[in-house]
């Protein structure tokens, strides 16, 4: 109680210094520690909005024009986070072709994002390019980090182990933070009926002040969200669980010179979760409960030097997060499936970027870094019997190298990791290769690698738990690290016609997965808990094209929209039931063929804005565990959305913002959810959540 009234006088402190303050006139934005200062022209308004000048840093870490970028970058904006009225990163990473956000548990709410149709766990989330997000903090991640966090998400589909190490087998999601850039202070608050039968309330609030000679800046961000559970069927099990979480966290820089600068950010997070029944008992008195509460603290310490007019520059960096988590994941009234878990990730290292007017044969631009990473988690389930331990410890060198010629960059980059848990070092290699036949239309050819380190603790240690049952997990003598090869070529085509610019990106990828792991049953230990050994199977390969078109008008109108067409399937027939009768497949579940997006804003009076969105989800095979164990096909899903907001001026460059809106407008939901205690939970696809009405604030 005490955190949470120091945080919000800090908030209300900083509110009064950024009412004070002269509103920005200009936008200021930081690439390489060199400040930006764009024109408030109309030419520029285009641009933006359609994200042609976008600084991005997820492409060769270090900051650059997203056009520019020598592999295909697509970001997702805070105001896109806005428009679709997205509380958390779990509602907005769909807004991206290749990219689709599932629920898999009926109980706790377990999201998990797919890039070109690889599982979660496939996909490396960084924090400010920092890989601090563990496997733990991966459970429930994607709704642990609220919009009011962010700045940008920068997405990179195909492998990126070259640059960010393990987990980076199907892409990257890189959140930036929000760096203060200007005095300003911002309220919200949006309460929602979901469906009819739960209520849902988010209030967050933002504020940053900026030394007038940008010396020094400080952005706070705070949110509560609290959600009622939601039975949509009428069983008494719940759909979407209950939810209670306080977030608060700063972002701060100081340049003590003109070519240094310090930076130092800190993230809290209290979330408690609940899904099941009998909410009003005690866990172990209900039919079946899944229940966390997460207090997640991080932070990060960076320091930047550059000489020679920033053609030089030298980042040290050092970022680190602690999760203490208690847990309850049982089934009929089990007295014995309480849990504790402690998590602790550190990261640590330097990077060099040096740009050369001619190295060798052509202008070019060095990097090159050593990075050191360490995690270790202690699982405990007491009445199971069952005490986890693991260490992971990786001890990295990358470098790569990139010239220009003429209109053509050529990339080349190499990492080297040492794993604790495997034998070898690996190495990561990548190329890339960009052709700009003019300044608005560019050819990219992309090989990248990744590859996914084992490791004993996985989201199928809740799914067993919940069963009813101890388990452990062991990983096999001698097991490899999976790795994928990926392959991708992209054309990217801005042009203007009339008032409207366009942009078309159209992308051809291909990923072939090898030693993919999996589980099997070894036997049962002297405790009664069943033993599982982690095993390296077959592979598979995904293939497909993606396709993104973006319009815009100025700031009146903009039009987005993204279609992935794809193939994901086993390289051979792979078991999926224990049932020796059912047939094997050699389609990856939770794959649909077709899957698209689109968003839309307009602005048809200078205080009024009205957006739509849209989601589609193609039919898919998922499994159904039951009586009788089937694959089933899916029908497919159009979840539409639409929100109004009204501006009105209080003066003294103050603000209030009026908005209403509407989530799942068709009301898209499956129909043939497991029902009762012994449902399959994890029996769950198409939209997170139905009809969901909503009205909000916002001052600033």
């Amino acid at each position: 109680m005490k955190k949470n009234f120091l945080s919000m006088a800090i908030m209300v402190t900083m509110a009064t210094l950024t009412h004070k303050a002269e509103a920005a006139k200009q936008y200021i934005m930081d690439n390489n520690d060199k400040e930006l200062s764009y024109k408030d022209s109309h030419d520029h308004d285009i641009h933006r909005t359609v994200n042609l000048d976008d600084v991005v840093v997820s492409a060769n870490k270090s900051a650059m024009k997203r056009k520019d970028a020598p592999v295909v970058v697509n970001v997702i904006s805070a105001k896109l986070l806005e428009q679709v009225n997205a509380p958390d990163l779990a509602k907005t990473l769909s807004y991206q072709s290749g990219l689709r956000v599932e629920n898999n548990c009926q109980n706790c709410g377990f999201p998990q994002v797919r890039i070109n149709g690889l599982e979660g766990s496939y996909s490396q989330i960084l924090i400010n390019s920092r890989p601090v997000v563990s496997s733990l903090a991966g459970v429930y991640g994607l709704e642990q980090i609220p919009a009011a966090m962010v700045d940008r998400i920068e997405v990179v589909r195909g492998g990126g182990s070259a640059l960010f190490g393990a987990n980076a087998v199907g892409g990257t999601i890189n959140i930036i933070t929000k760096d203060p850039k200007s005095n300003s202070f911002e309220f919200n608050n949006t309460l929602s009926s979901i469906g009819g039968k739960a209520w849902e309330d988010n209030m967050g609030a933002n504020a940053s002040i900026v030394a007038h000679d940008n010396s020094y800046g400080l952005a706070l961000y705070q949110t509560y969200r609290n959600r009622q559970q939601y039975d949509h069927d009428g069983d008494g099990f719940s759909e979407l669980g209950k939810l209670s979480a306080h977030t608060f966290g700063l972002h701060s820089f100081y340049r003590p010179t003109q070519f240094t600068r310090i930076g130092l950010e800190y993230h809290t997070t209290n979330e408690f979760r609940r899904g099941g029944n009998k909410f009003d008992l005690e866990p172990h008195l209900s039919d079946i409960t899944e229940q966390t509460r997460h207090i997640i603290n991080s932070g990060g310490l960076t320091y930047d030097i550059a000489w020679k007019e920033w053609a030089h520059k030298v980042s040290l960096f050092s970022s680190l997060q602690h999760i203490d988590r208690n847990s309850y994941y049982g089934a009929q009234q089990d007295p014995d499936a309480y849990g504790k878990t402690k998590d602790l990730t550190y990261v640590g290292g330097a990077t060099y970027t040096g740009r050369f007017s001619r190295l060798l044969f052509a202008p070019a631009t060095l990097t090159g870094g050593i990075e050191y990473q360490y995690n270790t988690l202690h699982d405990i389930m007491t009445g199971y019997n069952r005490d986890l331990k693991q260490d992971v410890k990786i001890a990295s060198a990358y470098g790569q190298g990139e010239w220009t010629v003429n209109r053509i960059t050529l990339l080349a980059g190499l990492r080297i990791d040492s794993h604790n848990l495997i034998d070898n070092p690996i190495i990561s290699p990548r190329l890339n290769m960009m052709w700009k036949t003019s300044d608005n239309l560019q050819a990219r050819l992309t090989w990248s690698t990744g590859f996914r380190a084992p490791q004993a603790y996985d989201e199928d240690l809740h799914v067993t738990a919940v069963g009813g049952e101890g388990v452990l997990i062991k990983l096999a003598d001698g097991l490899k690290p999976e790795k994928s090869n990926s392959i991708s070529g992209s054309v990217d085509w801005t042009f203007r016609h009339g008032h409207f610019l366009f942009n078309i990106l159209g992308e051809a990828f291909y990923t072939s997965l090898t030693d993919v792991f999996y589980l099997q049953n070894i036997g049962v230990d002297p405790d009664g808990n069943t033993v599982q050994e982690r095993c390296n199977g077959n592979g598979a390969n995904v293939y497909g094209v993606n396709f993104d078109a973006r319009a815009a008008h100025g700031q009146n109108f903009s039009l987005q929209a993204g279609l992935t067409l794809q193939r994901s399937r086993y390289k051979e027939l792979t078991t999926w039931s224990e049932n020796p009768e059912v047939a094997p497949v050699k389609n990856m579940p939770r794959t649909p063929d077709i899957y698209g997006y689109f968003t839309m804003n307009l602005k048809p009076a200078k205080r009024l804005d009205l957006s739509m969105s849209g989601i589609y989800t193609g039919r898919m095979y998922v499994p159904h565990f039951g009586e009788t164990d089937e694959m089933v096909h899916t029908p497919d899903f159009i979840e539409l959305s639409a929100k109004a907001s009204y501006t009105f001026s209080l003066g003294h460059h103050l603000k209030l913002q009026l908005n209403c809106g509407i989530q799942n407008l068709l009301n898209a939901f499956q129909k043939d959810l497991d029902r009762g205690e012994f449902r399959d939970s994890g029996y769950f696809y198409g939209p997170t959540q139905p009809r969901t009405l909503f009205v909000g604030v916002k001052v600033f």
